[in-house]
């Protein structure tokens, strides 16, 4: 019988061979590190986020207000984007560095600012600021934080540190916080304007989150198998915040009693007087407003729906990019933030007309992953993420990017407004009674109907 030349003939490997296959690791004997180099996304580190943290502070990260619309939105809109790559374009190095309000970094990327960030992990704004430093791009310190703004300082002695600043009640403690953040050397200044209350965060209400959290049956027993964040939270230094006085209760009520939403363009002229660095109004959802920030002269917007913690069916900053940066992007430098998850990301809000984007559950993910290298692994993914991406649509530097390698699909569509048609006059009623339609229908177009129906 002939032989089947589809067959390959066998033969029994010799033990030469099998040694040649096997390839064994060097043993890594620290724990964090082996959690850390298995997570290869942004959404891995949340998975990793989330076994080690208790229910109510993981939630306080991970969650956005009411029906967490907005997020789940803004998060969408990043998924629904088709890159169009370029070809036979060398791009064998790539060039992620760009000047961000007058200042260098090594990606078109910041930290945001978080508010009670070490109630995520103890090490928190110290690992975030220093994180930050050692991969060359800023980080932005909260009103909220839990490290003082000399404590960052001391963290990113050489690298970009900034500050976000919420206009409080008592106007003297938000100047003083300016002036502080100045003297630090801090380089920039957001002017949040997205916050006049606090958005109706429900995980944290379901949860009977506080601040500081509190030891009831519930956080008992949900901390059973993550003794390790209660002993760090129990033996290191009590949460100090920049700008409260005193704590307790839920962040709403917190928030609630802080902020002013009075706030208003009279508010940022004096904090413009007083700042000496670069000034950026957070928290912009609009054109109109990106307009008349422009004219009014800042430095920068940042197009932000606060992470959906705020109004929830906000504006998807993403979408009112390409229309913001075609109006004013020659006035004002534009970041932007909400539902960035990776380097992808990035690279398309950059493509569409931001200067740089900002991080805050991401960052966040990596911190309560595995501390200050968690955060280190956040960065270390994204830039990862942008490169590859850069590389595969054919750019060697953010430069090169444009519109022509971004389109965004449309999912949510506005309907078109209906036209307003004014209310005509009222006449003076007559003297014979009004008859309703409904008391007295008129039967001729019904007739009409019928007879013309009957007609061949």
């Amino acid at each position: 019988m002939p032989r089947d030349p589809q067959k390959q003939a066998r033969q029994v490997p010799s033990p030469r061979q099998i040694f040649e296959l096997l390839r064994f690791k060097k043993p890594n004997f620290d724990a964090t590190d082996r959690r850390l180099q298995a997570a290869l996304t942004i959404t891995d580190l949340a998975a990793i986020a989330k076994r080690r943290t208790p229910k109510a502070a993981f939630d306080y990260t991970d969650g956005s207000a009411e029906g967490e619309i907005s997020l789940a939105r803004a998060r969408q809109a990043f998924e629904d984007v088709e890159f169009s790559p370029s070809i036979l374009r060398s791009a064998e190095t790539v060039d992620t560095s760009a000047t961000i309000l007058g200042g260098p970094s090594a990606l078109p990327l910041a930290i945001a600012p978080t508010g009670f960030t070490r109630l995520m992990q103890t090490q928190g704004e110290l690992a975030g600021a220093s994180a930050a430093g050692a991969a060359g791009i800023p980080f932005t310190l909260s009103t909220l934080g839990t490290t003082s703004i000399e404590g960052v300082k001391a963290a990113n002695p050489t690298g970009r540190n900034w500050y976000q600043l919420y206009v409080m009640r008592d106007r003297s403690i938000s100047y003083g916080l300016v002036e502080r953040a100045a003297a630090a050397g801090f380089d920039t200044l957001q002017f949040t304007v997205d916050t006049p209350i606090a958005g109706a965060r429900l995980r944290d209400k379901r949860n009977g989150f506080s601040i500081p959290p509190a030891l009831t049956l519930g956080t008992i027993v949900n901390a059973i198998p993550r003794p390790w964040w209660w002993w760090d939270f129990l033996t290191t230094p009590k949460l100090e915040f920049a700008s409260l006085s005193s704590t307790g209760g839920t962040v709403g009520e917190l928030l609630n009693a802080a902020m002013d939403p009075t706030i208003s363009y009279d508010d940022l002229r004096e904090i413009r007087a007083m700042w000496p660095g670069k000034l950026v109004v957070k928290g912009v959802q609009n054109l109109e407003d990106s307009k008349a920030l422009a004219d009014f002269g800042v430095d920068g917007i940042i197009l932000s729906n606060h992470g959906g913690r705020q109004l929830d069916r906000a504006p998807i900053p993403f979408h009112l990019l390409p229309d913001v940066a075609r109006e004013v992007g020659n006035d004002v430098e534009i970041g932007v933030d909400t539902g960035i998850m990776s380097g992808a990301d990035i690279v398309a809000a950059v493509a569409l007309g931001a200067r740089y984007t900002m991080i805050g559950r991401a960052y966040l993910y990596g911190l309560m992953a595995g501390g200050r290298k968690g955060v280190d692994r956040t960065l270390a993914i994204l830039r990862t993420e942008v490169v590859r991406t850069m590389t595969l649509l054919g750019v060697a530097s953010l430069e090169e990017l444009g519109p022509q390698h971004v389109t965004q699909l449309e999912r949510l569509v506005p309907r078109a407004k209906p036209t307003v048609i004014p209310a005509p006059a009222r006449r003076a009623p007559s003297a014979k009674k009004a008859v309703s339609k409904i008391d007295a229908p008129n039967p001729a177009p019904r007739a009409r109907t019928r007879a013309a129906a009957q007609q061949p």
